[in-house]
């Protein structure tokens, strides 16, 4: 079982991100029509999965707006940020912050998805959020690079995302 901190206070997170090289784990997330996306919905294409706490936060809004500008320059790569947060919610972050390149997904359908990617915090006042962390599965549906942000209140190294790709 990993851990992660929130500003320095440790808290224990299910378990651990999926392994480079496997398949990766499917999953039920939802977007801002309510309707459902599965794994194989992106089969063919690299999947970058940023995954946040909530939009409603100064870190979750500045890594979704990253990955949005990332996602501008990548027409070969699907961005998706994924939080818990309702897609009305997600929508509304969309339209007010001008983010329309990445996908945005809501875990609110199926919790199965934090656990599946171990990023589910367990304890604390974050509770059955996600940590953060970036997780990019190539074009066949394997896990090619995954990413923990130790610090819940950091951003993640886009560097090393952008080498990954």
């Amino acid at each position: 079982m990993a851990t992660v901190t929130l500003k320095g206070t440790p808290f224990r997170i299910c378990g651990e991100l999926p392994s480079v090289g496997s398949a990766a784990p499917d999953f039920r997330l939802v977007d801002s029509e309510l309707a459902d996306h599965r794994l194989n919905d992106f089969a063919g294409r690299r999947l970058v999965l940023n995954i946040v706490p909530s939009l409603d936060t100064p870190v979750c809004s500045a890594s979704a707006k990253r990955f949005d500008e990332l996602a501008r320059s990548r027409a070969d790569v699907t961005f998706a940020t994924v939080s818990a947060d309702l897609p009305f919610a997600q929508q509304r972050f969309c339209s007010t912050e001008g983010v329309g390149n990445v996908a945005m997904l809501s875990a609110m359908r199926d919790p199965a998805f934090a656990r599946d990617y171990g990023v589910r915090i367990e304890e604390g006042p974050m509770e059955g959020l996600c940590a953060r962390a970036v997780v990019i599965i190539d074009d066949g549906g394997r896990v090619a690079y995954t990413q923990l942000v130790p610090e819940i209140a950091e951003e993640p190294d886009y560097d090393d995302v952008q080498r990954a790709l």
